[in-house]
């Protein structure tokens, strides 16, 4: 049984570790932009996450590799000016990290220093375990992401549900165990079995956030973009749309484009 909620007028990433120790599941959603991550933290959302899905939701682009740093920094920045209580993680994008560790500290100090950003996130496990360490010991907070990892979309070939054979399963408890270990704070699981990612998130001390990976994880994030229904050609299983802003979205632009072809607005109340 859970114990009383407690209200936290700061979160941080200590208050994640309370928050798994007393089974209060974790909210965390995207946010890209000022206006909507007001809205997002004045809802009571746990965790921000700038993703780089930004280089998807607000530039359009296929995948998330082009997104640049400075672009991170950039949305980042913004982001950090609308926030009062939620810990804000900021993703590094790919290539600010992989192959060398120096670099990977210079890109997460770079966010910390020019975004105000709280924590830093990055993908992969043993393959970038002495990226992860350099900026762990520069006294960053890292969130590690496992499973369906965007960043290496070409190497996979997909985006379907990771780790459901014995060995990549295997290799993916391995490298959760691992981040622990050197001390990321929390992980992301992208897309893998719920059995799975449940096993991971009862084996280790710290949060398991899950998207598209059942209801045993510690919490959930989405993309806001896709919850609220602003996009509607992605569908996957995992997605809930709690709202349909693209449908509504395009109403009131549409009555708006009548109302001035009509002479309707402004009318006698809109002008001086």
């Amino acid at each position: 049984m859970s114990t009383a909620k407690k209200d936290y007028k700061r979160v941080t990433v200590k208050s994640l570790t309370e928050m798994k120790a007393n089974k209060e599941k974790i909210s965390m959603l995207t946010a890209y932009d000022y206006t909507m991550a007001k809205i997002v933290d004045g809802a009571g959302i746990d965790v921000i996450l700038v993703g780089d899905s930004a280089s998807n939701v607000m530039a359009g682009h296929e995948t998330t590799l082009p997104i640049t740093l400075d672009q991170m920094i950039y949305h980042a920045s913004s982001v950090i000016r609308a926030i009062y209580r939620a810990l804000v993680v900021v993703d590094l994008p790919f290539g600010s990290y992989q192959s060398d560790p120096k670099e990977a500290l210079r890109s997460a100090i770079r966010i910390m220093k020019e975004s105000g950003g709280h924590a830093v996130k990055l993908e992969g496990g043993k393959e970038v375990k002495e990226s992860i360490k350099r900026i762990l010991h520069a006294g960053i907070p890292v969130m590690g992401h496992l499973g369906l990892t965007p960043q290496s979309i070409y190497k996979f070939g997909t985006y379907t549900v990771r780790a459901k054979e014995e060995e990549e399963a295997k290799k993916l408890k391995e490298d959760a165990l691992m981040l622990q270990k050197v001390g990321c704070f929390a992980i992301v699981l992208e897309k893998v079995p719920a059995m799975l990612a449940k096993e991971v998130s009862e084996s280790l001390t710290i949060p398991i956030i899950g998207i598209g990976a059942g209801n045993g994880v510690d919490g959930q994030v989405l993309v806001t973009h896709d919850m609220l229904g602003m996009t509607h050609e992605f569908n996957p299983r995992f997605l809930r749309r709690y709202l349909n802003l693209y449908t509504e979205m395009t109403n009131a632009f549409q009555q708006y484009v009548a109302d001035v072809k009509s002479l309707d607005f402004p009318n006698e109340n809109e002008q001086y």
